[in-house]
């Protein structure tokens, strides 16, 4: 409830009738400030079709000043923001800022969370194209050992970063390098969209050819890769920064392994 208390104060805060009054101009509200924002909501209160005769009579159609300063003013208190009276306040911010009631303001919350962000959805996509093109990148400069070629795809604390130094370092060690010439190691990305999306995670999924030539410098030994999978990515939040937390790649270690 916590979270839902701020929400509603963050959405008066942002409401056209608030923010284009004289309390869309300064930045911190006093007890005039109170009393201009009561009058504000009463006059959209006694327009809404929402509050019904009967829902008037049941939780009124005006918020006192007071009452608006101690909402804004005060940390959310279990025991003081969820009795009868107060919630009835709730319900009647909820209808000023264009919902029936307190409980379809819930609902509807909920709603907005589970849809996908599908405006920043680019942004994810991006960042899983910059990784795969980095670590094109990191097995060019074989059998030089680079990981600072993933510092903006990727958490360097992440258990990604650790399976691909470890991996990596022991083809490095067996002088692979990958071989470039007429396009004989390529990739492609496609089919990306988003499994899940949460506020601090994202999940994303893609499917991805990969086609690598490796040689053992100084000897006629090489090695391929051929593959065509699914692949999953984590993207977590840290400190305000979106990077790749993990990867499932079913091939992965795949040289190693041989």
């Amino acid at each position: 409830m916590k979270t839902i208390y701020n929400s509603i104060r963050d959405e008066v805060i942002q409401h056209p009738g608030v923010k284009n009054s004289i309390l869309g101009k300064v930045k911190e509200w006093k007890r005039s400030h109170f009393i201009i924002l009561s009058e504000i909501i009463k006059e959209q209160l006694s327009a809404s079709d929402a509050l019904t005769y009967e829902k008037k009579f049941e939780i009124g159609s005006t918020i006192s000043h007071v009452t608006l300063q101690r909402f804004f003013e005060n940390e959310y208190q279990h025991k003081t923001h969820n009795d009868l009276r107060f919630l009835k306040t709730l319900d009647k911010i909820c209808i000023f800022l264009g919902y029936e009631d307190l409980n379809s303001y819930i609902f509807l919350t909920k709603e907005k969370k589970h849809e996908p962000e599908h405006e920043n959805s680019d942004f994810f996509f991006h960042l899983v194209d910059d990784y795969a093109a980095g670590l094109f990148e990191f097995y060019k400069a074989f059998p030089g050992h680079h990981p600072e070629i993933f510092e903006n795809t990727v958490f360097s604390s992440s258990p990604l970063i650790e399976r691909i130094s470890q991996f990596s370092k022991e083809l490095c060690e067996r002088d692979f390098q990958l071989v470039t010439q007429n396009n004989r190691s390529n990739y492609e990305i496609f089919d990306l969209h988003v499994l899940s999306d949460e506020p601090e995670k994202k999940i994303l999924e893609s499917q991805e050819f990969w086609n690598l030539l490796f040689t053992v410098k100084n000897s006629e030994e090489e090695h391929f890769v051929h593959q065509l999978n699914t692949q999953i990515y984590f993207i977590r939040k840290i400190d305000s920064e979106w990077k790749i937390w993990d990867n499932y790649n079913p091939d992965a270690g795949r040289l190693n392994k041989k």
